[in-house]
């Protein structure tokens, strides 16, 4: 209706408008109405536009080429992206590589395709692949460095390779802001490298920060805190000056009391052992601190250890007033008593403890007890007996 609606328009108009149009040029002499002259300069006008737009395209048409084909290098590299993580989640490791190769090469992200592949490899053993993919990502410059040193972090710890681990997530950290999720990786580094100190630094760091599970954190620590202690067992002065640095909750925890009671009583230390033990029980009643309290040091002299026996045959009579059914307490007054040379008391606390539970150790102590009395055939009847329980 608007075409028709102009077309009539432009009769209507070519009636009235009576103008025209005179074109010289000797000896030639044009004349054309304005309405003509007005449509053909419009025309021409589309004309040239039209023939100028198709010569620019045929100008612009190798770039334009170019710019597709770019194009659709970076869509198939996308798309061999896209199915290199799919085959790497799904397990198809070949294919995985195969595909992130693919991407490497015409993707606008290759670091990140060379470290898919190098996972990949990793993943099929094939080491020296993975490390040239490696070193590909690495050329990628400052921009990936982070991502790659987390790569080789995470392939090293799977490796349990906790040196070259440690390495790189050092080397993160010491660049940037620490990560709670490398600060993990790092903690699992620290603990496989067996560097104890940074274990327990790591743990409470990251226990502060609700970053791991509380049991797990305290499991950590409390690791930590015995393999420090064994480290120092070599020397007495150190042992007790690394003990007196925990803190007293640390110094209470059952596995710790009990590493460092058995670390003061093969160090001679028997009144620390003493110590270590008895604040370990007033904190939590445990039969492991309770059996290590009849230990005394092996090179102790005669009055010596006669005097500390006695004294801890006092604390634990103590203790009987309000466990006279604990086997492992009765037990152990019966080894502190032999130490003490206390013959009868010895006997009878043993045999209440056996009336109690019948263990390995009671029936082999009675049995030493007896050959020291001379008692030769209820020696060989215990030992008899503590080797049907073994």
């Amino acid at each position: 209706m608007a075409v028709f609606a102009a077309a009539v328009a432009l009769v209507m108009l070519g009636k009235v408008e009576a103008g025209y149009v005179l074109f010289v040029y000797p000896p030639y002499r044009v004349e054309a109405s304005m309405l003509f002259f007005a449509v053909a300069l419009v025309g021409a006008f589309a004309l040239a536009y039209a023939l100028l737009r198709l010569l620019a395209h045929a100008l612009g048409l190798p770039s334009y080429v170019q710019a597709w084909r770019a194009r659709r290098r970076r869509e198939h590299a996308h798309a061999a992206l896209s199915a290199a993580l799919q085959a790497y989640y799904e397990g198809r490791y070949a294919r995985a590589e195969k595909e992130a190769s693919s991407a490497f090469e015409s993707g606008p992200s290759p670091a990140l395709a060379a470290l898919l592949a190098a996972r990949a490899a990793h993943q099929m053993r094939d080491f020296a692949r993975r490390d040239g993919w490696l070193e590909r990502a690495d050329a990628a410059g400052e921009r990936m460095r982070a991502a790659c040193l987390v790569t080789r972090a995470e392939l090293a710890l799977e490796d349990r390779d906790f040196s070259a681990a440690r390495d790189a997530l050092r080397s993160l950290h010491g660049a940037g802001p620490k990560q709670i999720a490398t600060t993990r990786m790092l903690l699992r580094a620290e603990r496989g490298a067996g560097a104890w100190d940074e274990v327990l630094r790591l743990a409470t760091q990251l226990g502060k920060r609700d970053a791991i599970a509380p049991a797990l954190a305290e499991e950590y620590k409390v690791q930590a805190t015995i393999e420090l202690l064994a480290r120092s067992a070599s020397d007495a002065g150190t042992f007790e000056q690394r003990w007196r640095a925990l803190e007293a909750r640390d110094r209470t925890q059952p596995r710790v009391a009990a590493a460092g009671a058995r670390h003061a009583t093969s160090l001679g230390r028997a009144m620390l052992a003493r110590e270590i033990v008895e604040k370990g029980l007033e904190a939590e009643w445990t039969p492991q601190l309770v059996s290590l309290y009849g230990e005394l040091p092996g090179d102790m002299p005669e009055d010596t250890r006669h005097s500390e026996a006695r004294q801890r045959i006092e604390r634990a009579e103590q203790w009987l007033l309000e466990r006279s059914r604990d086997p492992q307490l009765l037990a152990t007054l019966g080894r502190l008593c032999v130490q003490a040379e206390l013959w009868g008391k010895a006997r009878s606390f043993l045999e209440a403890s056996l009336s109690f539970e019948e263990t390995r150790s009671a029936h082999l102590d009675l049995a030493r007890l007896s050959e020291k009395l001379g008692q030769g055939s209820d020696a060989q009847r215990h030992f008899r007996r503590a080797a049907e329980i073994a």
